[in-house]
This record gives C-alpha cells, sequence and structure tokens, in this order.
C-alpha cells in the first residue's frame, strides 16, 4: 500500500478538491486543517462533510504551525510527501489583522518544511506561493513569468508569500529534499471562497443588492478554475525536481480578463444584472496580474481546458443548490 500524501489545509477551497483528486486516483490522504473563522466555518465544514465516506481519507485538526504536532502527523504515518495549501489567504485582511500572517503562512510554513526535512526519504513538498509576489502588471504585452524578479510587496500578504519561497530556498539547499512552489493567479469555482469578488458579486446580484467595484472596473485577473488549478498541482507533485532543488512555478489560466468582462460573464450565469457602485482601488490591491505558465505546460502538459462563462455557470448553479440546503 502506497504511503498516505499530506494536504495542508484540506478543508480550504484548493485543498478540498485537491484531497478529492487524489483520493479519485487511489491515494490515501491525511487532510490537516485549523478549520477557522476567517470566512464562514460551516462552508468548510460542508467541505469535510464530501469526505465522510472516503475509507482513504483521515482528518487531523490542528495548527500547522505547532511544529512537535505537525512532525508527528508526517513522522508516525510514513509522509513523503506533502501538499502544503494552508495559509491565511486576503490582501485586505492582511491589513486589518497583521499577525494572523506572522504565524499561518511564516511559522507554519517553517512547522511544515521542519516536518518534511526530518521524514525518512521524503520525496516532494509541493506548497502554495501568490501570484501576489509580483506586484503589479500594466494590461498587455505577456503574463508574469517566474525569471522577473519578485516586486516590492504591496501588501503583507505578498511578502509572507515571498518570504515562504526564500526559506524554502534555504531548505532545499541545506537539507537535499526537493520543493516546488506553486505562484496561484485567481482561482475561482464551486465551493469557493465567499471572500472572492465573483463570491460576493453572486451573493448580492441574488439578493437584489448593489456591488462595489474596486479599481472603477478596470482591473484584471488571470481566472482560473478549479478543476484546471487541479491539474496543474498534481502534475506538478507528480514531477518532483531533484534533491536539494527548489523551483517555483506559475499556475494560473494565462488569459487575463477584466473585472467588468467578469461581472458581465457572471449576470448571464446568474440571470440577472446587478446594480454597481464604482470604487477607487483598496490598499494592497494590484492592476493586473496573469500568468505565462509555459514551465508547468512543459513539466507536466498542463493545459486549462474550462472557459470563464462555463465555469462561472458552474459556479453560479453550485451556489444555488449549496445555499438552498444550508
Amino acid at each position: 500500500m502506497s504511503k498516505p500524501i499530506i494536504v495542508t489545509g484540506a478543508a480550504g477551497f484548493i485543498g478540498h478538491s485537491v484531497a478529492h483528486r487524489l483520493l479519485d486516483r487511489g491515494e490515501r490522504v491525511i487532510g490537516v486543517d485549523i478549520v477557522n473563522d476567517y470566512y464562514d466555518p460551516a462552508l468548510k465544514e460542508a467541505r469535510l462533510a464530501t469526505f465522510k465516506d472516503k475509507q482513504a481519507f483521515s482528518f487531523e485538526r490542528m495548527d500547522i504551525a505547532d511544529a512537535p504536532e505537525m512532525a508527528a502527523v508526517v513522522r508516525d504515518n510514513g509522509v513523503t510527501r506533502v501538499v502544503h495549501l494552508a495559509a491565511q489567504a486576503g490582501v485586505r485582511y492582511s491589513i486589518e489583522n497583521p499577525f494572523a500572517y506572522e504565524r499561518s503562512n511564516l511559522a507554519g510554513h517553517l512547522s511544515v518544511m521542519e516536518a518534511c526535512r526530518h521524514a525518512e526519504g521524503f520525496e516532494h513538498l509541493v506548497y502554495a506561493s501568490s501570484s501576489s509576489v509580483y506586484g503589479d502588471k500594466p494590461m498587455g504585452g505577456a503574463g508574469f513569468t517566474e525569471d522577473e524578479p519578485a516586486a516590492s510587496p504591496v501588501s503583507l500578504y505578498a511578502a509572507t508569500k515571498r518570504a515562504c519561497e526564500l526559506m524554502s530556498q534555504s531548505y532545499a539547499s541545506l537539507y537535499k529534499f526537493p520543493q516546488t512552489g506553486l505562484r496561484f493567479f485567481t482561482v475561482y469555482g464551486p465551493w469557493g471562497r465567499p471572500d472572492m469578488a465573483y463570491f460576493g458579486f453572486t451573493q448580492k446580484i441574488l439578493n437584489g443588492e448593489s456591488i462595489e467595484v474596486y479599481g472603477e472596473g478596470k482591473m484584471a485577473r488571470d481566472f482560473t478554475y478549479i478543476d484546471d488549478i487541479v491539474d496543474g498541482v498534481i502534475g506538478a507533485l507528480d514531477h518532483p525536481p531533484a534533491p536539494g532543488d527548489h523551483r517555483v512555478l506559475n499556475i494560473g489560466d494565462s488569459r487575463p480578463v477584466g473585472l467588468m468582462e467578469m461581472i458581465e460573464t457572471l449576470e448571464k450565469a446568474i440571470g440577472q444584472e446587478a446594480t454597481k457602485i464604482m470604487r477607487p482601488m483598496q490598499p494592497g490591491d494590484v492592476t493586473a496580474t496573469y500568468a505565462d505558465v509555459s514551465k508547468l505546460k512543459a513539466l507536466t502538459g498542463y493545459h486549462p481546458k474550462v472557459m470563464l462563462a462555463e465555469g462561472l455557470q458552474r459556479f453560479a448553479d453550485w451556489y444555488r443548490e449549496y445555499y438552498r440546503a444550508v
């Protein structure tokens, strides 16, 4: 029997989907999550409930920054592969609650690396970074490439994610275990995060409330459907670098979409038009982020398949079903 894979953040949006995909292909998975109240814990518990009939899934409700406990979970289960997706998310929230990012993102990442580097026969740590490390990019031209130097972070969230990359570079070099950081661009889809714009817009439109459009609608994002993201995560996991190597890969759709276009597409999926209030840029926000994913494609054959209209329709259908049931 194969050794289990740990997925941290298993109650979260991406972690939940990654864990299911691993289970579907016959892996054993240990989910780890603290299930905090950054957003509705009931949604996180509902995600966890989808594993109830999965005999190959077990769950540890714990703080990843608790280094002895994290080390014990890795050691006691003979874990040699970890997908580390747990983190405190949110650009704007990092301005209001900076110390949450110190513990979850910095201490948590260090705790996971320490557990991995002491694990016998450890094979690969894949961890979540963020497109936020790039800062801003004007519209037009090619997307961000991993060879571009990371910009000065415009939010504490971005700063912690860049710090995690540097910590991983150090640990890979010092302790000779392979690591891959994935710079996620904007991820959306069923079971998504309520703090994301498309999710909040859906709630307000269906309730007949107006929506606030920041950056006066001039922002653009690389909206990437959750199934495509999972393809990239698992593809990266299955292609570890050499022992002692650390690499960073973009993972996105590579087709930037303007905020107003996203809203129009969402309106069509919902079947209702939104009343829009235009607002200026918020602290920590950037104008445009979109990815050059050529390295991930060359490594794994990664190719996003779900277009925005289809993905938002799937989300809108899930949203109506989920919120009728809860």
